[in-house]
């Protein structure tokens, strides 16, 4: 039982590191714009790409290691977490965690689509029109998965706070 309030206080604390990551994600992204936004301005005297290929690295780095993060994360939920609630939670609590295992396939699908519209956009093979659409759509794609892993995460918290609960009373 000890093992399992240790199991559900590590898988709370990755929630909070892979929140974080996200909003750094979320960060670099609006930073990559608006070094787009620069470069059109000055795109008169020199239409270069360099400082955006440079913001799209370090996006694309931390989309990687964000991505690594939250897959290792879903794992840990996909099986230690899910055999504790199994053995230890009631047939509710252990139907409520399988149907947010079901939001996991969602949120891996979002993060492919996000590093394949970032590799797009480093390509640099787009205009710059295809470029600035495709740059806000990915934006919007970033912010709008962001907020699906809040309300994901927040939801799984309260769950596994339930079980914690249980398991401290017991």
């Amino acid at each position: 039982m000890e093992e399992t309030i240790a199991l559900i206080d590590q898988i709370i604390e990755e929630h909070k590191t892979i929140l974080q990551r996200v909003q750094t994600l979320e960060q670099v992204t609006n930073d990559v714009e608006a070094i787009f936004e620069i470069d059109k301005a000055k795109e008169a005297f020199m239409p270069g790409r360099l400082e955006q290929k440079q913001g799209l690295e370090k996006l694309q780095k931390l989309l990687e290691t964000v991505d690594n993060g939250l897959q290792a994360h879903f794992n840990h939920e996909e099986t230690g977490l899910l055999a504790a609630f199994e053995k230890h939670g009631d047939r509710p609590l252990v139907s409520a965690l399988n149907s947010l295992l079901l939001d996991h396939e969602g949120l891996r699908s979002r993060f492919t689509h996000l590093k394949k519209l970032v590799a797009e956009l480093s390509s640099g093979e787009l205009s710059r029109q295809v470029w600035e659409a495709s740059a806000y759509d990915m934006r919007a794609h970033l912010n709008h998965t962001r907020k699906l892993l809040e309300t994901h995460a927040e939801t799984e918290q309260e769950l596994f706070h339930t079980l914690r609960n249980e398991l401290i009373k017991a």
